[in-house]
């Protein structure tokens, strides 16, 4: 892994520099954080899964997507990239120490794909905005992301708008929307987004409240980013941890990662099993 973002997090003007930035836009990224040997592996170990080539449900998830979840029960590479010192410092800079990996996936994004519904990814704690974040998602570029194959489409500073929902954005309803749609469809159309293009190896993190989507993949090429997102320790994730990494992988895993799926403790005492911290009842099984 490349040392430049660490030469930032040693650097305390550096670092809070670009922590202003992040509470202001709501975003901010890091360019080529991720060395290709890293890439590679991580292309080889979602190989197996991709190669399934199961799509989306629906329009949210995208018809012409395939999304792999479970991934830290997958290989340990995903463990590591949870784990990544530049994620944690924002992450647990934003949610505190005892903050929890809330899911983590990969999004591969095919020719022909339409854009995403707006949406912001805490938006399943349904309180009302403007609000503190309670989130933040990492958007690591496995592939070059363009305007062409579908970049990331970002609001910047809606993360303390007050709006609940944006034209073309997500309702419940999309869910349950099966519709096949033109790739140049786009009912949220708007003048105030930027795509946020990446190479291979970068790394954009976004607070829970940003207004984003996907973009729509124009290229004849597929695009792929992995996405981990971390939520304070006292709420519940969204993707069920203790049955996605089954405890004997989990007790394989780093002994972060093992926290951040939630072997640990916020305090005083949540997250105790029969009495005791869960990494005893962990080692002891």
């Amino acid at each position: 892994m490349m040392m430049n973002w660490q030469a930032m997090l040693d650097d305390a003007p550096a670092y809070r520099a670009k922590r202003e930035e992040f509470d202001r836009e709501g975003f901010v990224l890091f360019e080529s954080v991720l060395d290709q040997a890293i890439l590679t592996e991580i292309r080889n170990a979602l190989a197996p899964y991709l190669a399934a080539d199961i799509a989306g449900r629906n329009d949210f998830e995208g018809l012409k997507t395939n999304r792999v979840y479970a991934m830290l029960a997958k290989d340990r590479i995903f463990a590591d990239l949870v784990c990544h010192p530049l994620a944690l410092a924002f992450a647990e800079s934003d949610l505190g120490k005892e903050c929890l990996l809330s899911a983590c996936l990969a999004i591969n994004i095919h020719p022909g794909e339409t854009v995403q519904p707006w949406h912001y990814d805490d938006s399943h704690y349904r309180l009302p905005r403007p609000r503190q974040s309670m989130g933040v998602s990492a958007f690591w570029a496995i592939d070059e992301t363009t305007e062409l194959n579908g970049a990331t489409e970002i609001i910047p500073g809606s993360h303390i708008w007050p709006e609940q929902n944006l034209p073309g954005g997500n309702t419940l309803a999309t869910f349950g929307d099966k519709r096949v749609r033109n790739v140049d469809d786009d009912p949220g159309a708007r003048s105030d987004s930027v795509q946020v293009t990446m190479k291979p190896g970068s790394l954009m993190l976004a607070k829970g409240t940003l207004w984003h989507r996907g973009g729509a993949n124009r290229s004849g090429e597929s695009r792929m980013i992995i996405t981990p997102q971390y939520c304070p320790g006292w709420t519940r994730q969204l993707e069920n941890m203790a049955l996605a990494v089954p405890p004997a992988i989990a007790a394989t895993l780093p002994e972060r990662a093992r926290q951040l799926i939630g072997y640990s403790i916020h305090p005083p005492f949540m997250g105790y099993v029969d009495g005791m911290h869960p990494s005893r009842v962990l080692a002891d099984a």
